[in-house]
């Protein structure tokens, strides 16, 4: 029986049991690649013949560790510059979390909620009252001054002229004939 793949075989489960599931990142609010410094460890094993007139060999094994440090802005700065950003997103995103009542009895967004209470995002109030689009309005106003200038996809927004009358609310609508099979 081979000890060495058994060996192997044992640490490979005793490391498996450390290891924990990857999770996805959201890519919307990551960290963007800041890394302060890695630590690594690997082991290491050499044989080495020799075929001198002894024909001697000689094993080496060894552990190394290997801290990297990553040049650029320093590892406080970039912290910071994430954060920044997480809490500029939280500032867009709050306006739709506080409105929407449901997500505060879901336990699966206590973490958001918690961190979007108290937070009242400012209003836009150039958006015109009655739903449609200040672009929209704007081309009408323009179309009636100039009814004589043609445009892409010309036509006034609005009730559609259509040709089919709608009955009206007491109308009978007559049955459908039978089929005769």
């Amino acid at each position: 029986m081979n000890y060495y793949f058994t060996g192997v075989l044992i640490i490979l489960f005793v490391v498996l049991s450390f290891m924990q599931p990857a999770y996805p990142r959201n890519e919307y609010l990551n960290e963007y690649g800041v890394r302060c410094g890695e630590m690594e460890i690997s082991t290491e094993r050499r044989d080495t013949n020799y075929n001198y007139s002894d024909s001697s060999s000689n094993e080496q094994q060894g552990i190394r560790f290997t801290y990297r440090k990553y040049l650029g802005t320093d590892c406080k700065t970039s912290k910071e510059n994430v954060a920044i950003k997480q809490q500029l997103e939280l500032m867009k995103m709050c306006g739709r979390v506080n409105s929407n009542p449901s997500l505060v009895y879901n336990s699966n967004f206590d973490l958001l909620v918690s961190k979007c209470r108290g937070v009242t995002p400012a209003r836009d109030n150039t958006r015109p009252s009655d739903s449609k689009s200040l672009w929209d309005d704007m081309k009408d106003d323009y179309k009636k001054e100039n009814p004589d200038v043609k445009l892409m996809n010309d036509k006034i927004i609005g009730p559609k002229k259509s040709k089919l009358k709608i009955p009206p609310k007491n109308y009978i609508l007559p049955l459908p004939k039978p089929k005769n099979d």
